[in-house]
């Protein structure tokens, strides 16, 4: 393949699309780079491509935020447009957003090949959004990039096996660049807040089914307060917003501060003493970096994590999060799971052919 159109939208895709764009420049593909705006701020899209030295995007049609339907009812004209236009030899989709979706079926209506990067993740919870555009988006995809073998089983199990590769998690290339550079080895967040390394507990929420029933999130909050730790807490807007409306006030010992860039994040993920989320990058990045992970979710696409005991899910319920947040450590280093830091090469040996 000469051409491929890639389309990201959130953040997890412009960590991702740095690598990949990288490894796509080194194979000699000319690579046409799609935003479609569903991140679209400052602090969730501009800095990143900045840190992570991404491209201008080529195209970037400004969708913004929105219900699902109406996002990516929103992106599919855009996106079939630039397919038209530029005719490339394959879309190129990554994870389980709305964009990932549009991109899917802008292509297939077309006849364009599809490679998806992270193919096979499954929750097994169809009330999920993500589950269902990861379902669909495998389903049109010619090219499947599988992060680990559960997930190319999950593929076989539904009946998919042309096309599937394994080729690592990309995003473990990008923990891989992150700890290399200097401004992942300190963070200027914690400098401001008077903490240390080991010193207190970072947090994020950001999922709908968290942020927008406001028991689970008033359980998560409580948790967090009674937990008699410092919790740094970088604030998704949507996260905010539904605080505000749920009328819950952070503890005293809760941090909340804007979001944060990757390198940023990672400063901090490096030095909590755990970590509770229920992002799936997240949980990714607490395993690499060997900090012990409480997930907030009924189940994980990542089973590994928890398998290995680096990972524990605790659903919403105060006491199962408290509880988790005090076990012991887990013994050694994090096995490794997900390839060798060298997917995005794989990733693009594959589709130079």
């Amino acid at each position: 393949m000469n051409k491929i159109l890639s389309v990201v939208g959130a953040r997890p895709q412009f960590i991702k699309s740095a690598q990949v764009s990288r490894a796509l420049l080194q194979a000699g593909i000319h690579e046409v780079l799609l935003h479609t705006g569903q991140h679209y701020d400052r602090v969730m899209s501009g800095v990143f491509f900045d840190e992570l030295g991404i491209k201008v995007p080529d195209y970037n049609l400004g969708v913004g935020s929105g219900t699902h339907a109406g996002m990516t009812a929103a992106m599919l004209p855009g996106i079939e447009k630039v397919l038209l236009i530029e005719r490339p030899d394959a879309l190129l989709i990554y994870g389980d957003t709305n964009s990932t979706l549009a991109g899917a079926l802008a292509a297939a209506k077309l006849g364009v090949p599809i490679a998806h990067i992270e193919a096979g993740l499954r929750s097994h919870n169809r009330a999920m959004p993500e589950e269902i555009n990861r379902v669909v988006a495998d389903s049109l995809s010619s090219l499947l990039f599988c992060p680990t073998g559960v997930a190319a089983y999950n593929l076989e199990q539904e009946g998919i096996r042309d096309g599937v590769r394994i080729v690592g998690d990309v995003m473990y290339d990008a923990i891989l660049w992150a700890i290399e550079q200097p401004q992942a080895t300190a963070s200027s967040v914690l400098a401001g807040l008077g903490l240390a390394h080991e010193q207190y507990i970072l947090a994020t929420v950001h999922r709908a089914s968290n942020t927008d029933d406001p028991h689970n999130l008033s359980s998560i909050m409580s948790a967090l307060g009674a937990s008699g730790e410092a919790v740094v807490f970088p604030t998704h807007p949507r996260t905010l917003k539904a605080l505000e409306e749920a009328g819950l006030n952070p503890a005293p010992n809760i941090f909340t501060i804007e979001p944060v860039s990757y390198l940023e994040m990672v400063a901090l993920e490096r030095s909590a003493r755990r970590i509770v989320t229920d992002s799936g990058g997240v949980q990714k990045e607490a395993f690499w970096l060997s900090v012990p992970c409480i997930t907030t979710r009924d189940e994980t696409e990542w089973v590994e994590t928890v398998e290995s005991g680096w990972n524990t899910l605790t659903s919403t319920v105060p006491e199962r999060i408290l509880e988790a947040l005090n076990l012991p450590r887990p013994e050694g280093v994090p096995p490794q799971f997900y390839g060798d830091g060298q997917a995005a090469q794989a990733i693009a040996e594959t589709l130079h052919g």
